[in-house]
């Protein structure tokens, strides 16, 4: 396995350091802005909302436990993070359908109308921001970030990243 020593003289230097200020620069105007979309909908839901309506959305109901691996947090923070999404409405917890003493998390109709809504804005958003870019360019982009984003999972759970960066959940 190669040292960072050799990582450094096997990659550009200069390259690394430029991509390493643009990721810093990233984070911080992710976090000024919050990436949150346009006009009245700027902004209305924070990150960690989205990201577990959306794991809802996209893998249909689960429990805490499934939920918080699926998004390589803890339990205890998925706990705290869903309480006020249940208590607007957002989201339901039933029973599980097998183990009646289980929990299980699931999007409600509410959820996935405001969660719609709240996609639509942040697409605008990144139509705008990419305005003048070529369909290409989009998808590149799109790869490469999800590459990144894959590789950086992969790193913090300890897997190897593919070269494809498929294998670490993405949150």
């Amino acid at each position: 396995m190669p040292t960072s020593q050799d990582m450094t003289t096997e990659h550009d230097p200069g390259l690394l350091d430029a991509l390493q200020h643009q990721v810093a620069v990233f984070a911080r105007r992710a976090e000024q802005t919050r990436l949150g979309g346009t006009g009245q909908l700027r902004n209305s839901m924070d990150r960690a909302a989205y990201l577990l309506l959306n794991r809802l959305d996209q893998e249909g109901p689960m429990g805490v436990k499934a939920l918080a691996a699926g998004m390589g947090i803890d339990s205890s923070t998925v706990t705290r993070q869903v309480a006020p999404l249940v208590d607007t409405g957002l989201v339901k917890r039933t029973s599980h359908p097998e183990d009646g003493r289980a929990v299980v998390l699931q999007l409600s109709p509410r959820g996935l109308a405001r969660l719609e809504e709240v996609r639509s804005s942040r697409r605008d958003l990144m139509a705008q921001v990419t305005e003048g870019w070529t369909a290409e360019e989009r998808e590149s982009f799109c790869t490469l970030l999800t590459r990144f984003n894959s590789a950086l999972s992969a790193r913090q759970s300890g897997l190897p990243a593919s070269p494809e960066g498929e294998s670490a959940p993405t949150s």
